[in-house]
């Protein structure tokens, strides 16, 4: 049932999925006509607030970059690909790939999100490499299935911001006068521990089920499996080469880091914020690559990677300045709040989430534009509002499973486009709903 059911939405996918940048495009569209209609925003002030949101969402973009390509350096150093080669190993058919597949993703996602995307790419290459008779598309999409719990991990953008102090994001202590929550309030609480414990054990068996089959199976192109590293090229010995190989350079830098970040947990304890994660995920890739150079090699081939986020961030931003200048993101989570009791409100919560997620792809972002709506209302109802932060990003990370926009990392390490995937991920999506849903029902 599972297997046909999946089928069902490859063929919907494979129909009517836009590419993302188009669906981007449609969205912007979408978002300006809801506003114009719902909101008392003219015509003129959405073009201003859609112009500003471009530009203000810049530093965090920037800083969303840098996880990815941190963690794609990281991931492309020589001991993670060993370790990555000898996962790819021990699978011996379909049917055990896909299930390491989608637990190794989904623990490298609780590490951290952009280290996640490129490793459990890297990692389905190296299965459609070395194991015959797979579905390749089936794979990369069990690799971006792990990605659903990225939300409940360490570099949780809603997380991480509510716990770190003076953040302008950081809205529950806006709100509340409460200057950080933490992690024990929302990483470590039981609703999300035992929400991460149920994807782990039910996501793989439901990719299991669901694998394709026979004829359903599309193998995929020899050429798209091809090594992604290319060799560093011949340089002479001259002093500026000599320098470049200098591994006391690279250990300059990791000293440095190492460092600061001592000195930051001894201070503050184990307190995680974005530049936190991206300066110790830098450190890592930099002590284990080793030589500068092949730091810079990797870092070079990491852009190319990272250029559709790039590309498609500022109309998010410009989508995001809409929903949060015109008031849209306000009315849409008003008419949640409205059904709400205490009971239901973290459900409606993630409801919400999910729906603004197709306009905001970004934990961050999203928490932007429904954090100063949410939070107050939480507080009026009595709901605690590190439940209520947990719930939007549950639906954020839900929602990523049916929004395209974060499949680009790995789609473009795996050479694949959106409707590869996409029919997969919706199974993704329906299962991680269940059990947010049971979750935020059960254990708030």
């Amino acid at each position: 049932m599972l297997n046909r059911l999946a089928s069902f939405f490859v063929r919907i996918v494979e129909r009517w999925m836009p590419d993302p940048f188009l669906f981007c495009v449609l969205l912007t569209v979408l978002c300006y006509v809801l506003a114009l209609g719902l909101t008392d925003a003219g015509p003129l002030a959405l073009l201003t607030h859609w112009y500003t949101g471009i530009w203000e969402i810049l530093s965090f973009a920037m800083q969303m970059i840098l996880v990815l390509l941190t963690g794609y350096t990281l991931a492309s150093s020589r001991p993670v690909r060993r370790l990555l080669e000898s996962l790819a190993s021990r699978p011996r058919n379909q049917g055990s790939a896909i299930v390491l597949l989608v637990v190794a993703s989904a623990l490298a996602a609780l590490i951290h999100w952009g280290f996640a995307l490129v490793a459990s790419a890297l990692l389905a290459r190296e299965m459609g490499r070395k194991i015959p008779g797979c579905d390749f598309g089936f794979l990369v999409a069990g690799a971006y299935s792990g990605f659903v719990i990225w939300g409940s991990g360490l570099s949780s953008s809603i997380a991480l911001v509510s716990a770190t102090e003076g953040s302008p994001m950081n809205f529950i202590a806006r709100y509340t006068g409460q200057q950080n929550t933490p992690l024990t309030a929302t990483l470590l609480s039981p609703m999300n521990l035992v929400l991460v414990a149920a994807t782990l054990i039910t996501m793989p068996v439901m990719f299991r089920l669901m694998m394709p089959r026979g004829n359903q199976i599309r193998p995929a192109d020899p050429a798209l499996l091809e090594p992604v590293e290319a060799a560093l090229p011949a340089r002479a010995l001259t002093p500026a080469a000599r320098l470049e190989q200098s591994r006391a350079v690279t250990l300059l830098l990791v000293v440095l880091g190492v460092s600061y970040l001592a000195a930051h947990f001894a201070r503050r304890g184990f307190a995680l914020d974005l530049n936190v994660v991206i300066l110790l995920f830098f450190v890592l890739g930099l002590a284990l690559h080793g030589r500068p150079i092949r730091y810079v090699e990797a870092f070079n081939q990491a852009a190319r990677v990272a250029g559709p986020l790039a590309l498609q961030y500022p109309l998010y931003g410009g989508i995001m300045g809409m929903m949060q200048y015109s008031g849209l993101a306000g009315v849409i989570s008003q008419w949640f709040v409205s059904l709400s009791n205490p009971t239901t409100f973290p459900f409606f919560c993630f409801v919400s989430a999910i729906l603004i997620e197709f306009f905001i792809p970004s934990g961050g972002g999203h928490w932007v534009v429904q954090g100063p709506f949410l939070v107050p209302a939480a507080q009026v109802l009595g709901v605690s509002p590190a439940v209520t932060a947990m719930a939007v990003a549950f639906g954020d990370q839900a929602a990523n499973m049916i929004q395209p926009f974060w499949a680009l990392p790995i789609l473009a390490i795996a050479r694949l486009g959106v409707r590869d995937v996409m029919g997969y991920c919706v199974m993704a999506f329906l299962l991680s709903s269940l059990l947010s849903t049971l979750v935020l029902f059960l254990l708030v």
